[in-house]
């Protein structure tokens, strides 16, 4: 009966929580025991103990009452039964062939930015959860996800924290063989060993560190000889237990014509959203980068409010934010000027214009048939089948929430619709997405795509 409500529970969890978060924390949760008002759950990781205790177990124990179940205290307990852990950092690295081990110099990674380190990303509530997984691949102990695969839109932190990663592998193991690279340069460089007849010391090579680290990954997407060179390098690495930390512009079940094996992979271990900023998380950016400025720049005066400004103004991403406050500091030294709002909005008039930039509704239009694969005079035509009429639905919606045009305005966009056709459209979405969990992921990703 236990296993019964349970099993309920966690379908409840499914729509509330969303795929992506009750793949990763949820589903592997094992109700062990309900007795005397306490469940018992069994949790396989240490990290996945303390990040459902702080983010789920409320929602938890509202469904477990929801469902019947009296339970007034939630236990979550790790086995002593431990799983195997990736490897263990404390003992001796077996000796590798001549052949097979070359310098740390000739490792063919890209050269990591010493300002790229935990110490100076910025955490905040939509990293939050990539910055701890990191942290946690970074004390290079034992990690029961494998690979961790980070994603995101354009300057939200994912190549901050891959580097961060390294330098901190780098500084506790200086012996540990830790590789980074992009997705581009380990396509030339399996392009280059083919044509230099070298295959198999490129094999040997990528085969031979301890901890593989490949951003962009979403570049090899169609490169058939690439991707099966990669599906090999990456079973073969987690076949000795080695750590692989991927990044992406997307979740790997989104990236087009990438192989499904490789999306299975890419899968199997924690898959972690950084989504795009909030006005907080912005303001403490600029004023850590404000206070770095400080000290290159004695002397300079910053007007109350400014910071605050820019964090409203500026959502594009951290990297946009971040160079606008460099171009503001080197701006007033060189005039010999306050920083005040009114120097602000001088100085940096066509970002802040461009961060005002309005979605239209051709962009969402050709987002949505992107997106889902049909045909962009479908969406405006009349055919009226499923796999047409909802994307078509979920277009209006958005045209709807994401742009200031009036509903007969939309309505001609689509075809010469009526408005109450459009207003049908906008209801229907807003009404499946709460039970929904893939829809409200689907509106999530390509509001993010069209607002980046």
């Amino acid at each position: 009966m236990t296993e019964d409500a349970w099993g309920r529970v966690r379908n409840e969890l499914l729509k509330t929580v969303g795929q992506h978060n009750f793949t990763s924390w949820i589903e592997p949760l094992k109700l062990a025991e309900l007795k005397s008002g306490v469940a018992r759950f069994e949790v396989p990781t240490n990290f996945m103990r303390d990040w459902v205790m702080r983010n789920f177990a409320e929602q938890i124990h509202h469904h477990l009452m929801g469902a019947g179940l009296a339970v007034e205290r939630m236990e979550f307990q790790v086995p002593a039964t431990r799983p195997v852990p990736i490897r263990d950092v404390t003992a001796p690295r077996p000796r590798r062939a001549a052949r097979s081990q070359p310098d740390e110099a000739d490792l063919p990674g890209a050269p990591l930015d010493s300002r790229f380190t935990f110490a100076s990303f910025v955490v905040g509530k939509p990293n939050e959860l990539a910055h701890a997984a990191a942290r946690r691949v970074a004390e290079g102990g034992p990690v029961t996800f494998n690979p961790l695969f980070l994603y995101g839109g354009v300057g939200l932190g994912k190549t901050h924290l891959m580097h961060a990663i390294a330098h901190e592998l780098q500084a506790r193991q200086p012996d540990l063989r830790v590789l980074y690279l992009s997705a581009e340069q380990f396509m030339y460089r399996f392009v280059q060993a083919l044509r230099e007849k070298q295959i198999m010391d490129f094999k040997g090579l990528f085969r031979s560190v301890d901890v593989l680290m490949v951003d962009d990954v979403q570049f090899i997407a169609g490169k058939e000889s690439t991707q099966e060179e990669f599906f090999h390098t990456f079973n073969a690495l987690v076949d000795q237990n080695k750590q692989i930390v991927i990044s992406a512009d997307r979740a790997p079940g989104e990236i087009k014509d990438l192989e499904d094996r490789i999306k299975s992979r890419l899968q199997c271990g924690l898959v972690v959203d950084l989504h795009p900023t909030d006005y907080e998380l912005r303001l403490g950016v600029l004023q850590q980068k404000a206070e770095l400025h400080r000290q290159q720049y004695s002397g300079l005066k910053l007007a109350p409010g400014v910071l605050e400004f820019l964090a409203h103004r500026i959502t594009t991403n951290v990297r946009v934010l971040e160079g606008a406050l460099t171009r503001l500091f080197a701006f007033a030294s060189l005039v010999g000027r306050e920083i005040t709002l009114d120097l602000a909005q001088d100085c940096l008039a066509d970002i802040l214009r461009a961060s005002d930039r309005k979605v239209t509704i051709d962009e969402i239009q050709r987002k949505v048939s992107d997106h889902y694969n049909i045909r962009l005079s479908d969406m405006i035509g009349p055919k009226r089948t499923r796999t047409i009429a909802r994307p078509r639905q979920v277009a209006m919606y958005l045209a709807k929430t994401l742009t200031t045009r009036s509903l007969p305005e939309i309505g001609r966009r689509f075809g010469g619709r009526d408005h109450t056709t459009i207003m049908h459209g906008v209801r229907k979405i807003e009404e499946l997405k709460t039970g929904d969990s893939q829809l409200s992921e689907d509106l999530d990703l390509l509001r993010r795509l069209l607002e980046a």
